[in-house]
């Protein structure tokens, strides 16, 4: 039977929650499952993950296939380093107690992390709702003077007129047109206009 790692979706609309689940991938995705080893809550900053690792790590061993989702929980929540410790202990790289040590480190660090996030988070939102509320003031970024004064600089620079020195070209030869005079109405001979014959007269009026 395929198995799966997934996630089910709770929570009403545009809130999601998810129950991170194995299940049989025939099953339809708010179906059936097997097991329930955690909890997805994208919602909150950062995103809160519960997850039973030692039985993520289990079915994960087993054969569990986990989606593209549920893989990135994994690896956030260490279950994917304990696999790649484990596997360096059955090669005889290192000891059991040893790659419990740096998983334990690495949980230890990992969860540091986290808290400090919270904790940073936490502060915003307590300080925005201060300054909301008026008990504090907005802080005012602090000016760079100096960066400001370089700023300047390069407008004024960039403003200047750049004035390119034009090359100067030889005089070129010009090739002389002689004008050919045009005759002045004096000169310009008047037509000479033939006065029209009269006809001749019809003969049979003779």
């Amino acid at each position: 039977m395929p198995v799966k790692i997934r996630l089910a979706r709770r929570g009403r609309k545009k809130r999601p929650f998810y129950h991170i689940v194995i299940a049989d991938a025939r099953a339809p995705r708010d179906g059936k499952f097997i097991e329930h080893i955690g909890s997805y809550n994208p919602m909150t900053v950062p995103a809160t993950v519960e997850l039973d690792r030692d039985r993520a790590y289990e079915w994960l061993s087993k054969g569990a296939q986990p989606t593209d989702t549920a893989r990135a929980l994994l690896k956030f929540k260490g279950v994917y380093y304990k696999k790649h410790l484990m596997r360096g202990v059955a090669k005889g790289a290192m000891t059991e107690e040893k790659a419990l040590e740096l998983y334990n480190a690495w949980i230890d660090t990992k969860e540091a992390q986290v808290a400090v996030r919270v904790e940073e988070t936490r502060k915003k939102k307590e300080d925005f709702w201060k300054m909301l509320s008026g008990e504090i003031k907005p802080m005012k970024k602090a000016v760079d003077k100096e960066a400001g004064d370089e700023f300047r600089a390069t407008e004024e620079a960039s403003a200047e007129p750049k004035i390119e020195a034009i090359p100067e070209l030889a005089p070129k030869e010009v090739p002389v047109v002689e004008e050919t005079p045009q005759p002045t109405e004096e000169e310009t001979p008047t037509p000479v206009v033939e006065a029209e014959k009269p006809a001749d007269e019809d003969p049979e009026k003779k």
